[in-house]
């Protein structure tokens, strides 16, 4: 029998976002504005934006992560990343969760990251 807290094999370790939706473009522009204030990168490219889930409601649900656990920005980036999609035009609600499962990893940046952190 499984215990509560193993994955199924098989089974993603972060959610898939709500990319069909017509807002998924416009909210991900929105936490491109947002920065790790010490990393010169935005947090989506980052890979710190793990899913971006938008109801028919037009409420959305945003799962991130953080570099580190001791991140002194980590009571505040959910409320940026909040402020920043909020005013979008059709969102009704924003809720920001913060998680560590899947610990990020630097295999999580985009390309663009990598090249502007001197990676590639």
């Amino acid at each position: 029998m499984n215990q509560p807290n193993e994955r199924l094999e098989g089974t993603p370790l972060i959610k898939p976002s709500s990319t069909d939706h017509p807002l998924h473009e416009a909210i991900v522009e929105a936490c491109r504005s947002v920065y790790d204030p010490e990393i010169p990168v935005n947090i989506y490219e980052l890979g710190l934006i793990y899913t971006i889930e938008i109801n028919d409601e037009n409420e959305v649900q945003i799962v991130m992560s953080l570099t580190a656990p001791g991140c002194p920005v980590a009571g505040e980036m959910p409320g940026w990343v909040a402020d920043a999609v909020e005013p979008l035009p059709g969102v009704k609600q924003v809720n920001v969760d913060l998680t560590w499962e899947p610990p990020w990893g630097m295999e999580m940046m985009s390309d663009e990251a990598r090249l502007e952190l001197g990676f590639m």
